[in-house]
Parts: structure tokens; C-alpha cells; sequence
């Protein structure tokens, strides 16, 4: 009867299943806090280049400033980029946009308009993609703009 004892006891001895369920969870919870840091980077990445855009419609609201290729809007949002760590070579500038659009109110105010799109390659989770059956690297194309009202032009402010 002792060998049937000691057979129940070590069946209901659960030492070491913390450690076990740790090895299954562990890898899921550092995928996910990985996935986490990558969005994270992706969406500063991101807000740079809004905020890029941004500054490079303010500038062709200006009065005196140019909004043509190589032009102050395009020197400010390369310059932009390049202060929050995103470098301005690669970026996509094309011409400053001007135009009129009515707003709800009937008003006609003109506009400028900024595009700025940047190539990037993104790594998103890096080899461990590629474990399951992913890239490693994956080339995205993100876009920003923004359109800024010029003050005291076509039909006042």
C-alpha cells in the first residue's frame, strides 16, 4: 500500500509548474512588448513628419517666402526633420500648393497646401518576423499633410 501512496502524492505535487507556465507565457509577453517599442517608434517617426508638414505650411502662408522646389519650405521641413532625428534626404517635397476653397460659411479663403511623404524602412520586429514567417524588413511609405489658411487673401480673413 505504500507504493500506491507515494504514487498519489507525487501526482498532486505541483512544484515547478510556475516555471513551466512562465516558459510558455514569456516568449508571447516579449513579443508583444517588442511589437509595443516598434509602434512606438513608428508613430514618432510619424508625428515628425505631421509636425514637419506643419511647420512647412506656416512657412508658405508667409508673406515673402518662397513655396517653389528647392524653396524656404522645403530647406524648413528638411530642416525639421533632420532636428528630430528623421534625415531629410530621402523625403519627398513636391511644390507648395496654393489654392481657394470655400468653407461651410460660404467664405473663399486661399490655402496652401504642404505634402511631404518619406520612404522608410521599417523594421518591425526584426528577425523575429522572420521566424514566423514574415520579413525582417518591410518598406513603407508614409505621407503627411497639412493645408494652412493664408490670412487677408481672396475674400479677406
Amino acid at each position: 500500500m505504500a507504493p500506491l501512496n507515494l504514487f498519489r502524492r507525487r501526482g498532486q505535487d505541483d512544484r515547478g509548474a510556475e516555471l513551466i507556465e512562465l516558459a510558455i507565457v514569456l516568449p508571447i509577453l516579449l513579443l508583444v512588448l517588442a511589437a509595443i517599442v516598434d509602434f512606438g517608434f513608428l508613430f514618432q517617426r510619424w508625428e515628425s513628419l505631421t509636425n514637419a508638414a506643419r511647420e512647412g505650411a506656416r512657412i508658405a502662408t508667409l508673406p515673402g517666402y518662397s513655396g517653389t522646389a528647392g524653396g524656404d519650405v522645403e530647406t524648413r521641413v528638411r530642416n525639421y526633420l533632420s532636428a528630430t532625428g528623421i534625415p531629410g534626404g530621402p523625403a519627398v517635397i513636391p511644390p507648395v500648393t496654393y489654392s481657394t476653397e470655400t468653407l461651410p460659411s460660404g467664405k473663399i479663403v486661399s490655402v496652401a497646401s504642404v505634402s511631404v511623404s518619406y520612404p522608410a524602412d521599417f523594421r518591425y520586429l526584426g528577425p523575429i518576423a522572420a521566424l514566423i514567417g514574415g520579413t525582417s524588413q518591410s518598406s513603407i511609405m508614409m505621407r503627411a499633410v497639412s493645408v494652412m489658411r493664408i490670412e487677408g487673401a481672396a475674400g479677406g480673413s
